[in-house]
């Protein structure tokens, strides 16, 4: 009996995150806790001669953090360091811009387990490339820590996070080593962590920035570059993702199994490929969308199955979604979007629907569609009759994912000529604008 209850308190406390030094907001209950979970699996120890011979006359950066009092600041000499480090104490870390640590190509390069530290003006290189043991530049396992102006760089994974609050990450570029996109590691990954700040930072050539099971976390003005997903969200909550660019990615923004995130004012363009999408949704519930624009993407915005939860929306306020290959794509027929003042203009598809549309259980109020064929004779903007969008012939290829292949092309335009003109069946009705925005807003550059 006394061994059970060992092992169920041991449970009970394995379920417990975060520093629990504020009351709980509406989140899971398993984010405040105030015992840490071990959850990384145990790192290899590499010895020197195992790691490549380009630092194996380097001075170890451990040294320097093994010598420097608790609450210190360490500046560096400027020069190239050998790795891995380990810090455990509360320092600041001024490498000036002219420091590098280098672990010779194994592990990871520099592990940070302890709170209100700063580490800044660094270069990490060189870790290891085993995906079990998430070989990477920065493993950060503590809280109010300030990460900012590092290059992160021939890493397997990023900066990683794990139930760590409170941290700052800022001003820091990051690139994965020169592979195969799906073998790349995450330039950024947030598990289990709360309340963090992840702003200005420049990501390219890497594979995901991700927030799993992370709530109250502010992602802003970051520019992310030929990656697999910018930012994609699991089972977290109350997150927001603000003026972001995110370029020539798979995805941009993924909401999968969330509530309560807020997406504005983000550039999101050129998400193409087979699986392109600008903005998706699986599951997800209670979300603003907001002035964002979306372009040049296969998908503009996929929703499958969203919003989930019952009496949510999802609202899409003040968004340009434009010149991509579908403009909205919704995969279900739950209703429950809500789409007013958004621009669409230049899309092959403005909004697509795939299955029966059980008509109007989303909501269209004061859209500019580009394809509008009415009248503004009393010049208050706002459209002489309702815009309607029907459904053609297009529901070939909305119903035959393989058919997609053959959009646009003069087959299928003539098929939906012919139906236009003379259908043989009542087309359906994908969506009703009853007061659609006549003349577009001029967009105000910044």
């Amino acid at each position: 009996m006394r061994r059970a209850a060992a092992l169920l308190a041991l449970l009970l406390a394995a379920t417990a995150f975060g520093d629990g030094d504020e009351p709980p907001r509406k989140v899971d209950a398993s984010a405040h806790g105030g015992v840490r979970a071990e959850v990384d699996r145990p790192k290899p120890i590499y010895p020197l001669h195992e790691r490549d011979a380009r630092i194996h006359g380097l001075k170890p950066f451990q040294e320097l953090i093994d010598a420097a009092p608790a609450g210190s600041t360490l500046k560096p000499p400027p020069g190239r360091y050998a790795g891995p480090v380990r810090l455990d104490k509360p320092l600041v870390i001024d490498g000036g811009g002219q420091v590098s640590i280098d672990a010779g190509g194994k592990g990871t390069v520099f592990s940070l387990e302890t709170s209100d530290a700063v580490l800044r003006g660094l270069t990490l290189r060189g870790s290891g490339d085993s995906h079990d043991t998430d070989d990477g530049c920065l493993d950060v396992r503590g809280h109010r820590n300030v990460i900012e102006n590092l290059v992160i760089e021939d890493c397997l994974f990023g900066i990683d996070l794990k139930q760590s609050n409170k941290n700052l990450v800022r001003d820091n570029r990051i690139s994965s080593k020169p592979v195969p996109l799906g073998v790349r590691g995450d330039a950024l990954r947030l598990w289990y962590s709360r309340d963090n700040r992840v702003e200005r930072n420049e990501i390219s050539d890497s594979r995901d920035m991700v927030a799993w099971y992370s709530h109250g976390n502010v992602i802003s003005h970051n520019v992310s570059r030929r990656s697999r997903y910018s930012i994609h969200f699991m089972f977290a909550t109350y997150n927001l993702v603000e003026g972001n660019r995110f370029y020539d990615n798979a995805v941009g923004v993924y909401l999968m199994y969330t509530e309560g995130v807020h997406v504005k004012h983000n550039l999101i363009s050129h998400a193409t490929g087979a699986t392109g999408m600008g903005l998706g949704f699986k599951e997800a519930s209670d979300a603003v969308i907001e002035g964002n624009e979306i372009i040049y993407c296969a998908v503009g915005v996929h929703s499958d199955l969203s919003p989930f939860q019952p009496d949510t929306k999802i609202e899409f306020r003040n968004n340009r979604i434009a010149y991509n290959g579908i403009g909205m794509m919704f995969t279900s027929e739950l209703g429950g979007n809500v789409a007013t003042g958004n621009v669409f203009e230049g899309n092959l598809t403005h909004v697509a629907q795939a299955g029966r549309n059980t008509g109007g259980l989303n909501e269209w109020r004061g859209n500019h569609w580009d394809d509008y064929q009415g009248f503004d004779r009393n010049r208050d903007n706002v459209g002489d009759t309702s815009y309607e969008l029907y459904a053609f012939a297009d529901r070939i290829w909305m119903e035959i994912p393989q058919a997609r292949f053959f959009k646009t092309s003069p087959a299928l335009e003539l098929l939906d000529f012919l139906e236009r003109l003379a259908p043989f069946s009542s087309p359906d009705l994908m969506l009703r604008d009853e007061a659609p925005r006549f003349r577009k807003e001029e967009r105000k550059t910044s």
